[in-house]
């Protein structure tokens, strides 16, 4: 890290009542653990598309039938 950049993320640490050290932990917490909580977010919608009892029909239109139905204004 370049000291420039060092020291202004010294300067809003301190700002803000914390450490530069601190503000570096928190963010690599959050980022080491992104994929498990993406991976449980996936499970979960999984789990209610699972138990879900909607139906969806086939899909008999295209793209353009959309076009052609939308209000125009």
């Amino acid at each position: 890290i370049d000291d420039k950049l060092l020291e202004e993320a010294r300067l809003a640490a301190a700002r803000n009542g914390t450490t530069v050290n601190a503000v570096v932990r928190s963010h690599l917490e959050n980022f080491a653990s992104r994929e498990a909580r993406l991976s449980r977010a996936r499970g979960r919608l999984k789990a209610l598309a699972d138990r879900s009892s909607a139906m969806i029909g086939p899909r008999d239109w295209t793209r353009a039938d959309l076009y052609e139905r939308a209000p125009r204004g």
